[in-house]
């Protein structure tokens, strides 16, 4: 089966920095559960072979699993952990980068009557479903070039164009093809995204970014909150959190320099939204940053 064969290959390639010898592909593997830990999803495919891997959104919360898939339209701030792992059945799983100007080229080959409708409303920024034998076949082709590393060159431009055309015509096809789109909703509010991103310190008024995306105000903040699930001001709140967190784990003594370095004028409402975010105050986290246990 193709999942028994996914397994063996990630389950002997992972190495602690995920990366591989293939260009924009990481290998993921995890011995036990844990902490949920703050990081981004730009764009990107991402599989799991074994094990079950749980990410916050906003107030969602997403799981996926064994044989299923997730894609990424947006840089977008979640909280992932692999929240079923062991030592004798590791959590597995693999990732690729998505380019939109790749997927404009696998679009710009193919007969409009062979592509799905791509919507009129932007998609949500991140969607979860059954890989199909097709796309599971692929993937591990894909990942057989790290046993043959000469081929690598040559072929996994190849395959990679084949995961995309899968993921075209597949259950999120109309996600992946949004974002190969320069004028797409998606297209818009990923600009928008990058740019709150960007200048997440500063305070700035919604109707700023909205002529930025260059959409009205009330179009604007409908489409945001169906990528994001989150508002503009959410967004950079999260945002800011996740790059307070960084800085902590670097200068954990440093707590009211570092609220103010990512936005906040006031250190007790900084305290009180970093402890809602982690768990912890600032202080404590920070500890725990440096000790190696909350990360």
């Amino acid at each position: 089966m193709a999942l028994d064969e996914l397994r063996d290959l990630l389950n002997r390639h992972a190495r602690p920095d995920l990366r591989t010898p293939i260009e924009d592909v990481l290998i993921f593997k995890a011995e036990e559960p844990r902490p949920p830990t703050p990081t981004t999803y730009g764009r990107v495919l991402a599989v799991v072979a074994q094990g079950m891997k749980r990410f916050a959104l906003g107030e969602c919360v997403y799981e996926y699993r064994e044989g299923e898939y997730l894609v990424a339209s947006v840089d977008l701030p979640v909280t992932a952990h692999f929240a079923e792992a062991a030592p004798e059945l590791p959590g597995l799983g693999m990732g690729m980068t998505l380019h939109p100007m790749a997927v404009a080229e696998v679009l710009s080959q193919a007969a409009p009557g062979d592509l799905p409708d791509a919507g009129e409303g932007p998609p949500p920024g991140l969607a979860v479903s059954t890989a199909s034998a097709e796309l599971l076949d692929a993937v591990v082709r894909l990942l057989r070039l790290l046993d043959r590393p000469r081929d690598i060159a040559v072929l996994a431009p190849l395959i990679k164009r084949e995961i995309l055309w899968r993921l075209i015509t597949g259950d999120q096809g109309a996600v992946v093809r949004q974002f190969g789109l320069p004028d797409s909703s998606l297209s818009h509010i990923a600009r928008a995204v990058t740019w709150i991103r960007d200048h997440y310190a500063r305070p700035f008024r919604v109707e700023e970014v909205a002529r930025l995306a260059g959409m009205s105000v009330s179009a604007f903040h409908r489409s945001f909150q169906t990528v994001t699930a989150m508002s503009p001001i959410q967004f950079q709140k999260q945002i800011r959190l996740q790059q307070a967190r960084l800085q902590l784990a670097a200068a954990p003594a440093d707590i009211s320099a570092v609220s103010r370095r990512v936005g906040y004028e006031s250190a007790s409402q900084f305290s009180r939204e970093y402890r809602r975010q982690f768990g912890a105050p600032p202080s404590q986290d920070a500890l725990r940053l440096r000790q190696g246990s909350g990360v």
